[in-house]
């Protein structure tokens, strides 16, 4: 696993989802399920060391899965192929808890190990993608991503800068 320099930065987001947990969990191991609330491609291999690889809007981000606790928790690498935002392949961690919530999950998602300079970015994304998958888990259908068009994806990430 690559170090990314000067990586120190960590986010958070929390989401309820109307899904049980065990539902909710293969979103973020099956690709079928993946591709629909993030990324068009996926090769996934569930377990400790398993590759975690897909594509995002014609972009790939490589990992690899470092603990599988299904359906309570997930923690796997993150880096970008091409080092887009000093984050390259392996190079952070993302950890995702699936907690109960009556018939729902609250999922819990931390990236960590993020330089400065790719925070805002990170953090737009992630609120963009599991508003996304809140959509996918419980039934609906989130559409075309709107973060396909740059445009979005600036006014997304200027707005993450502000907060």
């Amino acid at each position: 696993m690559a170090e990314t320099r000067g990586a120190t930065e960590c986010i958070e987001h929390a989401i309820r989802v109307e899904a049980p947990p065990e539902d909710v969990f293969e979103y973020f191991i099956d690709p079928s399920k993946l591709t629909r609330w993030m990324g068009g491609h996926a090769t996934l291999d569930p377990r400790p060391g398993g590759i975690c690889r897909f594509e995002i809007n014609g972009v790939w981000m490589a990992g690899r899965y470092v603990q599988v606790d299904f359906p309570w928790r997930l923690v796997f690498t993150w880096g970008w192929e091409t080092g887009q935002f000093e984050v390259g392949q392996e190079s952070t961690a993302v950890e995702v808890s699936f907690t109960a919530d009556g018939d729902g999950t609250l999922v819990r998602l931390t990236h960590s190990r993020l330089p400065q300079v790719a925070v805002a970015f990170h953090g737009a994304g992630w609120r963009h993608y599991l508003a996304r998958l809140a959509m996918a888990a419980s039934g609906e259908d989130p559409g075309l991503d709107a973060w396909r068009d740059l445009t979005v994806v600036a006014k997304a990430v200027q707005a993450e800068s502000e907060r």
